[in-house]
């Protein structure tokens, strides 16, 4: 007996499938939050005002420890620390220089000395007292009986630098009564090219450095100070005695200076 094909047909029952679908749920992610950048930016929303991490008042502490009592404006101190010490009987006058002060002074680096006074138009050097005082805030093993001896000449030496700088000026025209003194620094660990070829041919190096810069009617210019021992006097070998070699800084007009004064012209 023949038997009847069953109809053809898809053998997968389409009648209890689901509507098609992405195999992903998204539905998980629809309550998620919304996209942001991993990093918490608000952790800097309200930083502090930047400021300069360098303590420009340090230069002054050892002769004025106290830092509320710097002028802002230039970092110079205004009443300057004559504090004496338990046994001390050290003179606290300060003589003023010869040195005039520009109109737009300011301060420099860790050099406190000629120190500043408001009552005058020239700098004023320091007191025993603040000499004494500085020294000891510094960890040297100053005696007091030394200050009347080391003050007068730390000054004299400033007054020699002074001179030596007006030779120089002496080769500009200055229509604005002179070159005064705008600021000064100490740099004993900065050795001068010139002094460190001095020291390659036998000659010994300087104990000391100061760049003073000038106020030339409203232009700074800068000189080098190199401080050397001088030659002992066969007359007087307890005296002392120091060579100072004061120069324009090497710019292309202080080596024009040099230049000229070299060949004389």
């Amino acid at each position: 007996m023949a038997v009847e094909p069953a109809s053809s047909g898809c053998p997968v029952d389409h009648a209890k499938s689901e509507p098609a679908k992405c195999p992903v749920d998204h539905t998980t992610s629809a309550k998620s939050e919304p996209a942001k950048c991993p990093i918490d930016h608000t952790a800097n929303a309200k930083p502090e005002a930047a400021t300069c991490p360098v303590d420009h008042t340090s230069s002054l502490k050892a002769f004025l420890p106290n830092a509320s009592s710097v002028n802002p404006s230039n970092n110079m101190p205004l009443v300057p620390e004559q504090t004496p010490t338990d046994t001390s009987h050290l003179s606290t006058h300060r003589t003023i220089s010869s040195i005039p002060r520009a109109a737009r002074y300011e301060s420099a680096g860790p050099s406190e000395c000629p120190a500043l006074d408001s009552q005058t138009d020239n700098w004023v050097y320091p007191s025993e007292q603040m000499f004494y005082n500085a020294m000891k805030r510094k960890n040297w093993s100053p005696h007091e009986s030394d200050m009347k001896t080391v003050v007068p000449i730390h000054n004299v030496v400033n007054e020699m630098c002074w001179a030596r700088i007006l030779e120089w000026e002496q080769m500009h025209e200055n229509k604005c009564g002179g070159p005064r003194l705008l600021r000064f620094e100490g740099k004993i660990k900065n050795v001068t090219p010139k002094a460190r070829l001095r020291s390659f041919v036998g000659y010994q190096l300087p104990f000391d450095r100061h760049d003073w810069t000038v106020d030339r009617c409203g232009k700074p210019v800068r000189y080098v100070i190199d401080f050397y021992q001088g030659k002992t006097d066969p007359k007087n070998p307890n005296a002392p005695s120091f060579f100072l070699d004061v120069r324009p800084a090497l710019t292309v007009e202080g080596a024009w200076d040099r230049t000229r004064r070299f060949f004389g012209f």
